[in-house]
């Protein structure tokens, strides 16, 4: 028997419930891990919420690092012993748990299980979003909102590794000091500022190629009015609710633009993409240019409190829990 954070509905953080679940022998191509640390993650709340819809009864959770205690028959990516991590496998809040072997990744040397915890998900988030689904090159300008959160402060220093402009919206301005620190060279609060007006001063009225947005509802109208003709806004999250339905003709007036909404899930859908996906984020922390911070730690049974203060905007950087 483990431990494990289950909802039986949909709800607030008052839905989370700490339970005691049986953890069986590996099958055919799983491996069992013993979680050393637990990544949290907003996606997680959309799932407690229903904005994403599960079934139910759940295990909450997608991102974790660990040690394989057993694996089962055709398993040679992993054995026992391995430090593993991974991200997308729904129910990582529990002490143990069975996954699919070859949607683990070893951690290398000189990468600590809590960091890997803490950034599989984010870290591979900016990854795609920066190379693959936008290719950001030296010299472009880039507009990333929640330049502060766990994505953001990863985003901003890969950027600037690349040598983008950074401009970052934030809430506060403690949060706009903790942009800057980690490479944001402009960074607006849309609590007091306009940041439609400030990007067009920023850029000479030219627009950005590209904006990032996780916020959604608050943001979506003025993030597709910064950017430029043939510009390209990548929707990848809903943190103040989901965006009304689009009316494709607005894409034609502002400039021909592009919209997208990617996932991690389909960026490394095959093994060698979330090998070569992982690789990248591993290469780019273990050479100093992207650094890994971890603001806050919970025990596992206080996921609904690291929930709250999640959602309520009372975190900055990586969040994780401790089994």
């Amino acid at each position: 028997m483990t431990k494990a954070v289950r909802f039986h509905k949909t709800g607030g953080p008052e839905v989370l419930q700490v339970e005691d679940v049986q953890v069986g022998e590996p099958g055919p191509g799983q491996a069992r891990i013993r979680h050393t640390a637990i990544g949290v993650n907003f996606i997680d709340t959309y799932q407690r919420s229903g904005l994403y819809p599960m079934q139910l009864p759940a295990t909450a959770g997608n991102e974790g690092a660990g040690v394989v205690e057993a694996v089962g028959a055709g398993v040679t990516l992993v054995k026992a012993g391995d430090r593993v991590a991974y991200t997308g496998q729904v129910g990582s809040y529990s002490g143990q748990r069975l996954l699919p072997a070859d949607r683990l990744v070893k951690i290398p040397e000189g990468i600590s299980d809590e960091q890997a915890a803490s950034m599989m998900l984010k870290g591979m988030t900016v990854q795609y979003l920066i190379h693959r689904t936008y290719a950001v090159k030296a010299g472009d300008t880039v507009l990333w909102h929640a330049a502060a959160g766990g994505v953001g402060l990863i985003a901003c220093q890969w950027l600037k590794a690349i040598g983008a402009t950074v401009i970052g919206t934030v809430g506060s301005e403690d949060k706009a000091k903790l942009a800057k620190a980690h490479g944001a060279d402009h960074v607006i609060n849309y609590s007091t500022e306009n940041f439609v007006e400030r990007v067009k001063a920023i850029t000479g009225g030219k627009g950005l190629p590209v904006v990032y947005d996780s916020v959604g509802k608050t943001t979506w109208e003025g993030s597709l009015d910064c950017l430029r003709p043939l510009g390209m806004m990548v929707f990848f999250g809903n943190a103040s609710g989901p965006v009304p339905p689009l009316n494709t003709g607005i894409l034609a007036q502002k400039g021909s633009l592009y919209v997208t909404r990617p996932t991690l899930m389909t960026y490394t859908a095959s093994r060698a993409d979330l090998e070569m996906t992982s690789k990248s984020l591993f290469d780019v922390v273990k050479a100093g240019k992207v650094k890994i911070e971890i603001s806050a730690r919970y025990k596992l049974a206080d996921a609904a409190q690291a929930h709250r203060d999640l959602e309520g905007r009372k975190t900055t950087g990586s969040v994780i829990l401790l089994p």
